[in-house]
């Protein structure tokens, strides 16, 4: 990558006139050999997008080509849009960061009637609630027929892992609550507050927030993933359907739909402290610096060698929004993934440079490479050919999950069930989920996720009263199912756990509990 770099100085707070020499070259070599169907890119430099590009093609086997137009799906990168939008309220008075939910949500309520009085908006955007890791994602993974409203109210279900404000824990129901207080304060939806309020103001007119919009766009990209190599992430690339990955419910913790040239304007916006470029602001440079405060302490786990450099010496989330540092800079950065797409945004505003890679697959090595090419470019460090070191990382990590699942499935079962197969069957019900359904044909027993559409499949022994599901949806996480007896032989409970070792943690099975719904 030295021949990326334009020598112009060697200090940490220099910044380019330019992106690396020959990137564009840099960026197609990348993408052809890892795998990526299609990459789009912007870069600001002073509040000038300096690069908003295609590469690639927009579904993998096709010729249309990936434009600075072209929609992809953005994921979690959306959150810093979300708090943006409640931004906008601050600034016309009718909301204020620490003003409790429960009187701008009435109904609100979680677990613990104290954390349900005491929680604010702040709150909901920072991840300190005490939920645990992506606690309640199967209410829209991988897809929902539950409304948002629903969603919202079934939180009260969900019980927490740590006590309220002690500890990071990742979640995105609670954007869900943030998207539905927007549409309870101002009597619209989030989607047409975000289209409205922001996207339209902003100038991001190619931009959307929601499906009807993105799929009527022919400039939009396809998802794309690992599935035939018998484990999610292993394998050659297949087209998903583009209906799945994210139920419109969780929307506000991730549904947009951006492309290069748009990310180029919220990346000057942000820059510039919600100023516009024809004048104005989006939200003032008061809410500016409230969105990069930081709010809650994240571990900080430790890196590889390989990978030592990347790792901070500080980390925090402020509002929609990771802060930290890299190699002595102050970054502020997010990444986004939804099934099939996943994107990575960064600010530097130290050097006044913000950048965005996008890519409609799953190989979030190529999304981390060239972000630190591009992070190292801009403070004027040597190479370390980045992509390569990820795509080291990811390959090992693939193979020892790989490894490690087919192990345990090629072990004999220690025991036969318990029960005849007819007596597991029956309606199960989580309070937070709902329902699942377990039926018996003639092939054995049947599993029905009811509040998710085409989630089901079949039960195989594996060992005990235990099961792995086979869904008939080869995209999603298979489960281990597990039968509880009570004194008299009765199924009592059913509890499950993610079969794979390196499934996504929004698939989060091990917080169900589920028990017999009596006829």
């Amino acid at each position: 990558m030295k021949q990326f770099l334009i020598a112009l100085a060697l200090t940490s707070t220099s910044v380019y006139a330019a992106p690396p020499v020959d990137f564009d070259t840099r960026v197609e070599a990348l993408r052809k050999a890892v795998g990526v169907p299609g990459v789009g890119i912007a870069i600001v430099e002073k509040g000038q997008t300096v690069l908003a590009k295609g590469y690639g093609v927009k579904r993998l086997g096709g010729n249309d080509p990936v434009t600075p137009h072209t929609l992809f799906a953005t994921g979690s990168t959306g959150k810093a849009m979300t708090a943006a939008a409640l931004a906008t309220l601050v600034d016309q008075g009718k909301i204020d960061w620490d003003d409790k939910v429960i009187d701008r949500l009435p109904g609100f309520q979680m677990w613990d009637s104290w954390v349900t009085r005491e929680m604010t908006i702040r709150d909901l955007l920072v991840h300190r609630s005490g939920l645990g890791l992506g606690a309640g994602d199967l209410l829209f993974v991988p897809r929902s027929n539950l409304s948002r409203a629903e969603a919202v109210r079934r939180l009260r279900y969900i019980k927490p892992a740590t006590s309220f404000r002690s500890d990071y824990a990742y979640d995105n129901i609670l954007y869900m609550v943030a998207g539905q207080l927007i549409e309870t304060v101002t009597g619209q939806t989030w989607e047409a507050y975000v289209k409205d309020d922001v996207f339209k103001v902003a100038g991001m007119t190619d931009s959307v927030s929601d499906d009807p919009d993105r799929f009527a766009n022919p400039d939009r990209a396809q998802p794309h993933a690992r599935m035939n190599g018998g484990l999610r992430g292993a394998g050659d690339q297949e087209v998903l359907d583009e209906r799945d990955g994210l139920a419109r419910n969780a929307a506000p913790a991730g549904g947009l739909a951006v492309s290069p040239v748009d990310m180029g304007k919220w990346l000057a916006l942000q820059l510039a402290q919600g100023k516009l470029p024809g004048g104005g602001q989006l939200y003032g440079s008061a809410q500016a610096q409230q969105m990069w405060r930081p709010a809650t302490l994240m571990p900080i786990a430790p890196k590889p060698p390989e990978l030592a450099l990347t790792q901070p010496k500080f980390l925090s989330y402020a509002l929609g929004w990771h802060v930290q540092d890299y190699r002595g800079a102050k970054i502020l950065q997010h990444g986004g993934a939804v099934f099939g797409f996943q994107t990575m945004v960064v600010l530097m505003p130290e050097q006044d440079v913000g950048f965005a890679v996008e890519i409609n697959s799953e190989d979030g090595e190529l999304v981390q490479g060239l972000g630190y090419e591009l992070l190292d470019h801009y403070l004027g460090l040597p190479s370390q050919d980045w992509p390569a070191r990820f795509r080291a990382f990811k390959a090992k990590r693939v193979a020892d999950g790989l490894a490690a699942f087919k192990a345990k499935g090629a072990a004999s079962a220690k025991s036969n069930p318990s029960l005849p197969l007819a007596r597991y069957a029956g309606t199960y019900r989580d309070p937070w989920y709902g329902d699942i359904v377990v039926g018996q044909d003639r092939q054995g027993l049947t599993i029905d996720f009811r509040s998710t559409p085409r989630m089901g499949g079949r039960l195989s022994h594996f060992q005990y009263d235990s099961f792995l599901t086979r869904f008939d949806d080869k995209t999603i996480e298979p489960a281990y199912v597990s039968f509880g007896l009570d004194a008299d032989g009765k199924v009592e409970r059913v509890t499950m756990k993610p079969a794979s070792p390196i499934a996504d943690f929004s698939y989060d099975y091990q917080d169900l509990l589920f028990t017999p719904v009596k006829p």
